[in-house]
């Protein structure tokens, strides 16, 4: 059975930083889709970052415009678990934030950035950052 879940939300002031992790199970973690999205109130859920893998075992990262150059994904295979770091945080990047995978991949080699494009989600993780 597909399982993600976050953790690492929280409350911080702008210009802090954050981790949140997504721990995998189920499916092929080192090959597979995954994706960080993001949904402020009021507003729909959409995507802040993507990490996906190429046939040849090589893996490609997309950012959002708004966290280009502030948060990083990554991922370590030997704990299943993905990452996203966030530096810089301003109060705009409140928001509950998922985690994401297309369990049916390996080694896609797209980037995809809708949610249908994935088939498994976490519950999401609260991020606030105060002014």
């Amino acid at each position: 059975q597909v399982h993600v879940m976050e953790s690492g939300g929280g409350s911080v002031q702008a210009g802090g930083s954050l981790r949140l992790s997504c721990t995998a199970s189920g499916f092929a973690f080192n090959g597979a889709d995954m994706g960080w999205f993001r949904q402020a109130p009021g507003k729909e859920r959409d995507m802040v970052a993507m990490l996906w893998h190429a046939p040849s075992d090589t893996f490609y990262t997309y950012y959002a415009d708004s966290v280009k150059g502030r948060f990083t994904i990554s991922q370590d295979n030997a704990k299943n678990t993905l990452y996203l770091q966030m530096n810089s945080l301003k109060p705009e990047d409140t928001a509950i934030y998922y985690c994401a995978t297309d369990s049916r991949t390996y080694g896609s080699g797209r980037c995809r950035r809708t949610e249908d494009d994935f088939d498994s989600w976490g519950q999401g993780t609260q991020v606030t950052v105060s002014s």
